[in-house]
């Protein structure tokens, strides 16, 4: 939808998500082409034609860091798994231990 709007920071990224999500792609695409002229239309005459009025920065950014949260404690939940598993070389070790008969563990091997 970029190319038939303009886009300049991340905040309009947000409102062309929001609109998108609010009106449909093809609303949206209409009213774009409507107000085409020489130049690209701002997010701010779509919202304008299409009667709507685009959320709050602070609002969008809050939910920006709601969803960036969720991708971090996602993540550090993985590495969490992968920390708690035993290390090849321990691994390796408690195999052999357990294939070994009890006397060659003591130090007596017969």
């Amino acid at each position: 939808m970029e190319h038939l709007v303009r886009v300049q920071n991340e905040y309009d990224r947000q409102v062309l998500a929001w609109l998108r999500a609010r009106v449909g792609d093809a609303a949206l695409a209409a009213a774009a082409q409507r107000l085409t002229g020489e130049r690209k239309p701002y997010l701010s005459t779509i919202c304008r034609s299409l009667n709507v009025t685009p959320p709050p920065r602070r609002s969008l950014r809050a939910q920006a860091n709601r969803a960036t949260r969720e991708v971090g404690d996602r993540y550090l939940a993985s590495i969490r798994q992968m920390l708690a598993r035993p290390a090849p070389a321990a691994r390796h070790a408690v195999a052999l231990a357990a294939s070994q008969p009890p006397s060659v563990l003591a130090g007596n091997p017969r």
